[in-house]
């Protein structure tokens, strides 16, 4: 089981977050950075994916935001044992990469976000609550890459998934990269009414987090 979210002295939920990052310059910047705004708390940073399936489980986090270059096992085959030991736990790339490999790879092996290491510091906290939410998380430049890999898939025989107009406009800005907020302001509704709607979503396409629904809508060509 992942870990359970904790009160701070104001009662307000705090989200636990595990870092592994082999930079120690960045390791610490995502440390104050998590460790210095309300509703965050650091359980732990590791300098490699073996430090941290070794001892990750004295202070099980929520959130475990994962580099890809690191020494010794790499991030992607972290994600596959850390996924596989703790379903629950929710983990999101966070990388200087943004090839179609690399990508791909790490959403298999069961990352429900991937941002890009120059994400300004409050999108990566927005991004960590999106994700703790139920939704999901990408870089921009992710999205496009995505788009760009699977419009070269050939489509499967008898896709539609019975999609109002409606979950098919905000799927579409799914893909595009935009997040409940964003979807809300362009769709001109609450961000609870987006929130309703993306969960019929991923209901009618069989998919359990944002990044599963956009490979899926470019799979089938649904948008």
């Amino acid at each position: 089981m992942a870990g359970t979210q904790r009160e701070d002295k104001s009662g307000q939920q705090m989200i636990r977050v595990a870092i592994v990052e082999d930079q120690r310059d960045v390791r610490q910047g995502l440390s104050a950075l998590l460790g210095g705004t309300a509703g965050f708390e650091v359980s732990a940073a590791y300098r490699s994916m073996e430090e941290a399936l070794k001892c990750i489980e004295m202070m099980l986090p929520q959130v475990v935001l994962v580099d890809l270059g690191l020494p010794g096992m790499s991030g992607i085959q972290g994600i596959q044992l850390l996924k596989q030991r703790y379903p629950d736990l929710l983990l999101i790339v966070l990388t200087i990469y943004d090839d179609d490999d690399r990508i791909f790879h790490a959403i298999c092996a069961g990352a429900c976000g991937y941002l890009l290491k120059k994400t300004p510091p409050a999108r990566l906290l927005q991004s960590i609550e999106e994700v703790v939410a139920g939704g999901s998380c990408m870089s921009p430049e992710v999205a496009r890459r995505l788009i760009e890999l699977f419009r070269t898939i050939a489509p499967p025989a008898g896709c539609g998934y019975d999609l109002t107009p409606h979950e098919l406009r905000l799927l579409k800005l799914l893909v595009q990269g935009h997040q409940y907020k964003s979807a809300a302001v362009a769709t001109g509704v609450s961000v609870n009414t987006i929130s309703f709607h993306i969960r019929k979503i991923y209901e009618k396409l069989h998919v359990h987090s944002k990044s599963e629904a956009v490979a899926k809508a470019l799979h089938c060509r649904l948008v």
